[in-house]
């Protein structure tokens, strides 16, 4: 909504620029920012941080550990002079203490104390999610972390210098992510994982033995179907180690790798509905329940596109699409965000791991019958040099032959065949279409046949045996 001021004397009306804060300036927080000045020139863009540093590369933080990366501050975005540019006001070090929805005021406190109140026309919460830490005793024992921030980072790096081993808690990214940075500095890992693989919600167990091997040739010790005990702790001075199913696996670190859940205490304080996952409820502009609130990335909730549901998907390229489409509608434009897939990618122990869609698990859970095309081949043609295995899985229903999901163990070339089935999976691609994929040749880069486009043809034919 548009502000005037009529100046009586003159007989003008002023317009006001719109004022528009968002809170958070991670990546979610920071698109919106940006969306917000490229869709409304002459808007007052407020950027909250309660952390020293905006706008950083959560997903890079393990490959500091593991030396790959020089500095932890290579992952900062952007330089102060961004900000200045783009007219953004970053307050960083700064808490929203409370939000009036009715009055579109918050009141934030400064790094000093101080407190100062602000109005707004468009609220964007980009508030992220904290780690997940588990009911275990010991838990707060010095020497055990979470990894979420550059600040854990920072510790994690000073531990590492004098430590000999380490147990990471939860095979997901996070978990497997430390325990590679920690392989790469000769330290012994032990995984300790409560179901029954690694990578649960990402991989099928036939997936995800594959790349378990892979890490146990690293020296990783894979400890699955089983949970920490205790975290033990000599005389609360620091981590000795962990005691699973009466186990004593000495440890000078633990990490807890159990993944993040959304924050929406400021949400919830403020009136913001909380959908079914936890997460806070948006709709496709990614508005809240209440009117000119916005909220985008790890906070909230997302929706699946294959099936509409509410799901979970915190993933850095959910925020940062999420956070322009908030952006763009609180500065008064009109965007949608379709819903998801969690297409991600990692490299870890020299091995490549994707996944898009749905694994046979979780479609099985939402109550659709699947078959799936398994191939192994080479990422480019056999007799040329160096080519690698890849191993490739196709998820398809069973009914419609529509293509629900993939994954990918390979060496190399993961992630842009992972984009292929995740077009695949949004386009409502047939096994039989993607099979009969029109796809490139040549010996140094790839075989005349695409493993994709193979894995896809076993799908299909179990379909019709069926």
């Amino acid at each position: 909504m548009v502000k005037e001021v009529d100046k009586r004397a003159s007989g003008q009306r002023v317009v006001l620029p719109k004022k528009i804060v968002v809170v958070g300036a991670n990546v979610a927080g920071i698109n919106a920012a940006s969306a917000v000045r490229k869709t409304d020139r002459k808007a007052e863009i407020t950027l909250v941080e309660k952390g020293k540093e905006p706008a950083y590369s959560r997903c890079g933080l393990p490959f500091v550990l593991s030396g790959e990366i020089p500095r932890f501050e290579d992952l900062i975005l952007f330089p102060p002079s961004f900000y200045k540019m783009m007219k953004i006001d970053l307050q960083t070090e700064t808490t929203v203490k409370t939000v009036d929805p009715k009055k579109k005021t918050i009141q934030v406190e400064m790094k000093d104390g101080t407190k100062e109140n602000m109005e707004y026309d468009s609220l964007v919460l980009a508030i992220g999610a904290h780690p997940f830490v588990p009911p275990i005793k010991g838990w707060n024992c010095p020497g055990v972390f979470p990894l979420r921030t550059i600040d854990d980072g920072e510790i994690i790096q000073k531990a590492l210098e004098t430590a000999k081993s380490a147990v990471v808690i939860g095979a997901g990214f996070i978990g497997l992510e430390a325990a590679h940075a920690f392989v790469n500095k000769e330290i012994n890992v032990t995984v300790v994982e409560i179901f029954s693989q690694v990578l649960p919600a990402m991989l099928d167990k036939d997936m995800a033995d594959i790349f378990q091997k892979e890490m146990e040739k690293h020296g990783v010790r894979v400890i699955l179907s089983k949970g920490v005990d205790e975290i033990l702790c000599e005389d609360n001075r620091w981590v000795r180690g962990v005691l699973v199913a009466g186990e004593k696996i000495n440890a000078d670190l633990v990490v807890l790798g159990m993944g993040v859940r959304h924050t929406t205490d400021l949400a919830s304080q403020m009136g913001a509905e909380i959908g079914k996952t936890g997460g806070i409820k948006v709709d496709q502009r990614m508005m809240t329940n209440i009117q000119d609130v916005y909220a985008a990335g790890d906070c909230v909730e997302s929706y699946s596109l294959i099936d509409g549901q509410p799901c979970v998907c915190q993933l850095g390229t959910t925020a940062v699409r999420q956070g322009k489409v908030a952006g763009v509608n609180a500065a008064g434009g009109y965007a949608v965000f379709p819903g998801v897939l969690g297409s991600t990618v990692s490299r870890m122990f020299e091995t490549e791991i994707g996944a898009t869609g749905l694994t046979e698990f979780s479609a099985k859970r939402a109550g659709l019958k699947t078959v799936s095309g398994s191939l192994a081949a080479k990422t480019k043609t056999k007799y040329f040099p160096n080519a690698k295995d890849i191993k490739v899985k196709i998820i398809v229903d069973q009914e419609l032959g529509r293509v629900l999901g993939g994954q990918i163990v390979a060496e190399e070339d993961v992630a842009q065949r992972i984009n292929m089935i995740s077009i695949a999976v949004q386009k409502q691609t047939t096994a039989w279409e993607l099979a009969d994929a029109d796809t490139c040749y040549a010996p140094p880069v790839a075989d005349t046949w695409e493993p994709v486009a193979l894995a896809a043809e076993v799908a299909s034919k179990r379909i019709r045996l069926t």
